[in-house]
């Protein structure tokens, strides 16, 4: 039996006709407005590769902002006031407007909850 890394870097490669590509976020579905940085270092102007988990399919985004370990990415523009939606679930509001690529975190999120 294969293991699952093994499994999971065959499945890229054939998603992707034989090229290697690093994911550099996470998304849950399409109906997600931000990802989640699974690798270390983003730097401003580079290129991710996100992988919508639902749909198996990637996508591209480029980094406005560093973006650290285990924070978000904008993967569209998003108003001030607009739901933030991240692995499928509502996680707050936007206090600013924040546009596609740009760092998501506790400086333009708040929670919905107070």
């Amino acid at each position: 039996m294969a293991s699952r890394k093994t499994t999971t870097d065959n499945r890229t490669r054939n998603a992707l006709r034989g090229r290697i590509v690093t994911t550099h976020i996470l998304i849950h579905g399409q109906e997600d407005t931000v990802g989640v940085a699974v690798v270390e270092d983003i730097e401003t102007g580079m290129e991710l590769t996100g992988w919508v988990m639902d749909s198996d399919k990637t996508i591209s985004v480029e980094a406005k902002d560093p973006i650290p370990l285990g924070h978000k990415v904008a993967l569209q523009d998003i108003a001030e006031g607009d739901t933030v939606i991240k692995y499928g679930h509502d996680i707050g509001r936007a206090v600013q407007a924040i546009a596609k690529g740009h760092h998501v975190h506790v400086h333009n999120t708040k929670t919905k909850r107070w």
